[in-house]
């Protein structure tokens, strides 16, 4: 017998620690348990195959809010084509509605709720073995000729009897690897279901410094802590960091979500001392607004939480990442515009603009007729309005969000954002401007290539006769050249021609190769983009300007009178 746990990823790079630690945990059964990975964005008939052709007799979901309606689409038609095998469901997005998932899929034999590692090596020995009765395992609700049942659920796991789950990182080449340090999260964020578990455990210091060292030594690109608050205990925290410090590779990032205001000077002057790019920061703050944290349950000392990012930021060597959800309790139009302007005078390196998500088994839900949230019936049940936020006010916000990922988060108009937003009241405002720009020209219905985006950027300052063309032009070939050598030029850059000979002469006088870019700027600077010299956290090229010699001046002169 055979049996497969099979994982339906939001993109390929993404991978399923879930159903790794699952065949791990199983032990001496893992010979006789097959893993798949596949992707919301593939074909269903090549899925269908795929199972069909592993020839299992059991197989297992992994169900996120990502993946639910493709895993019950991927259920109506597996029963037909393998009508003896036993399917089973777990994961967040069925475990707090096992009865009401059962009922709704009527060939599902059961469901695994909340932790699974015992739970599923159970029932891997009630198949496998015989050995278990289905009404013998904990956590399981299950179908039995035609009668749901409903077990109690298990105590929560040492997170130390997990073994390790990656063994053979073929299986992971060109995709993210997630690691877990611990489960649990000592917070009640109303929204959170991590917050329903309050029993916080950590995985030992001597299993994590072994199992990083894995990582460090096969020089992974990136690792992605999974810890829901990182941080939340201290000595566990300045360890693994110190560890990392200690034993840098030069190449491998590791990524952290955290509550910055919970950060130590000791951790900050361990972090001063760090590669650029060895970590990065995730930091939830959703909201400035005190009323709207005191209503989700929250706990953040703001101010603080500003200072450190500050302090952070001020190292050069940490990517932060700060978030912000939209539709939460008292927070209207108005109070958003505040915290968004809030968070974007901080200058995280990205500005995440998310949408409250209602999840099943979540406070939030217990509190939709109260705060009178409408959301969408089917995942990632975003909301719709709130008693605070109409419809309308959510469409606007969505395209401030768009405009926020294309032109802030992309990190590829620094400079020419740095010029736009001195024109305007404010950061959300410029955004809110310019994503009505392109709701009435249509532009947010097209996928639009880099150049364009940059563009209709310029068609947007045409609408502000006091925004200079030529400033903001001149600002978008910097942003450019910054980030790549051009194959060909934008129509929008300044002719270079008068400057073509100097330029080749400059280069050849001090042994230039083409692999670097000159440019020469109407204010008169000519700058050099050096690509082999790049800055190690955002990647973008040294720039240095060029002492020009009083040719480029002359010409200068004469091109501008």
């Amino acid at each position: 017998m055979k049996i497969l746990l099979a994982a339906c990823n939001a993109k390929y790079i993404h991978s399923n620690l879930a159903v790794y630690n699952l065949r791990a945990f199983a032990g001496e059964y893992r010979d006789q348990i097959l893993l798949r990975e596949y992707t919301i964005n593939q074909q269903k008939d090549d899925i269908l195959r795929d199972i069909y052709e592993s020839k299992a007799e059991v197989v297992c979901f992994s169900c996120y809010i990502w993946n639910i309606s493709f895993v019950k689409s991927l259920l109506k038609d597996l029963p037909k084509i393998l009508p003896k095998t036993q399917f089973w469901a777990g994961g967040p997005e069925v475990s707090y509605n096992a009865k009401e998932f059962l009922e709704e899929n009527p060939h599902v034999t059961g469901v695994m709720c909340g932790e699974g590692e015992e739970t599923f090596r159970e029932l891997a020995e009630h198949y496998l073995l015989g050995e278990k009765k289905l009404s013998e395992i904990r956590g399981i609700s299950w179908r039995e000729e035609g009668i749901i049942y409903q077990n109690p659920w298990r105590d929560v796991l040492d997170l130390d009897r997990i073994p390790f789950a990656y063994q053979d990182l073929r299986e992971f080449e060109n995709r993210i690897i997630y690691y877990e340090s611990s489960r649990g999260c000592p917070f009640s964020c109303s929204y959170c279901l991590s917050s329903i578990d309050k029993k916080l455990r950590f995985r030992s210091l001597e299993l994590v410094k072994r199992e990083l060292q894995f990582f460090l030594d096969r020089k992974v690109p990136q690792v992605k802590f999974v810890d829901r608050t990182f941080n939340c205990r201290h000595d566990h925290a300045m360890a693994i960091w110190q560890y990392l410090a200690d034993h840098d590779n030069g190449v491998t990032n590791f990524h952290f979500e955290i509550s910055a205001d919970l950060l130590r000077e000791d951790e900050l002057a361990l972090m001063k001392t760090m590669r650029p790019g060895l970590i990065q920061l995730e930091i939830g703050i959703q909201s400035t607004n005190p009323e709207t944290i005191t209503a989700i349950r929250r706990t953040m000392n703001l101010e603080k939480l500003k200072q450190t990012s500050a302090v952070v930021k001020s190292f050069g060597n940490i990517h932060q990442h700060l978030d912000l959800i939209a539709g939460l309790p008292f927070e209207d139009y108005q109070s958003f515009h505040r915290s968004f302007c809030d968070v974007y005078a901080m200058e995280p390196e990205q500005l995440q603009l998310g949408f409250l998500k209602v999840l099943k088994g979540s406070h939030m839900m217990t509190c939709c007729e109260k705060y009178e949230i409408l959301y969408k019936a089917e995942e990632p049940y975003e909301v719709l309005s709130t008693k605070w936020l109409s419809y309308g006010d959510v469409l606007k916000l969505k395209m401030v969000e768009s405009m926020t990922e294309v032109y802030y988060n992309s990190g590829q108009f620094r400079e020419t954002l740095a010029y736009l937003l001195g024109f305007f009241e404010d950061a959300f405002v410029f955004y809110e401007a310019l994503g009505a720009f392109y709701k009435k020209k249509g532009y947010g219905e097209i996928s639009h290539s880099r150049i364009r985006r940059y563009e209709i950027l310029l068609e947007f300052v045409g609408e502000y006769p006091e925004i200079s063309r030529e400033e903001t032009a001149d600002r978008m070939m910097y942003d450019l050249y910054l980030r790549e050598n051009l194959k060909s030029r934008p129509s929008f850059g300044l002719d270079q021609k008068p400057w073509e000979k100097e330029i080749r002469e400059y280069r050849k006088d001090h042994g230039i190769p083409k692999t670097v870019h000159i440019e020469h700027f109407r204010d008169g600077r000519t700058l050099l983009f050096d690509y082999t010299r790049r800055d190690p956290l955002t990647h973008n090229a040294r720039v240095q300007e060029i002492k020009t010699e009083l040719v480029f001046n002359d010409i200068n002169r004469k091109k501008t009178r």
